[in-house]
């Protein structure tokens, strides 16, 4: 019996679809269907000017912003920034005398950082400066360049996209 009702409950839905199909458009009998524009670009917005239809707006700079969040620092607390802040001293001063002898090399750097008692740390050169990062003493990460004009090294959180060196 439940069958029966299955079978008369779905001829039912049936009906009622081919129904739906049969009716007229909105705008009565014979009225042409008003066809709507849908976006096929995107179209950087522009204070004062009117897009086509066919564009979907989009804000350019809120982009390139969004774009850039990877390298975005996440925060640490006091705790783990205190931890790291004496290591940081002794390295800047070790990091300041490999430039001023002008013996700064990827390798230098990163043996400054062992010595320092930072290991498994990421160096590279860009452009003849070199860009450090590594795990900090007690978390976060220590982070950055010896330059011929002057040294950088800063404390901070992991970047967004994992890591303490942002890709380039």
């Amino acid at each position: 019996m439940t069958k029966k009702i299955v079978v008369a409950v779905l001829a039912g839905i049936g009906a009622v679809l081919l129904l739906a199909g049969c009716a007229e458009p909105s705008g009565g009998v014979g009225a042409e269907p008003t066809p709507t524009v849908t976006p096929t670009a995107a179209c950087p917005q522009v204070e004062g000017v009117d897009l086509p239809p066919e564009c979907a707006p989009y804000d350019p700079e809120k982009a390139m912003d969004l774009n850039d969040r990877y390298r975005d620092r996440m925060d640490i607390d006091g705790a783990t920034h205190e931890a790291s802040a004496a290591v940081v001293d002794a390295l800047r001063v070790d990091l300041e005398r490999l430039r001023t002898a002008g013996t700064f090399t990827v390798d230098t750097v990163r043996a400054a950082l062992t010595d320092a008692g930072l290991p498994d740390s990421q160096v590279r050169e860009d452009y003849g400066d070199v860009l450090f990062g590594v795990g900090g003493v007690d978390g976060g990460c220590v982070f950055g360049e010896v330059t011929e004009e002057g040294v950088t090294v800063d404390i901070g959180g992991y970047i967004l996209d994992g890591g303490c060196l942002p890709a380039q």
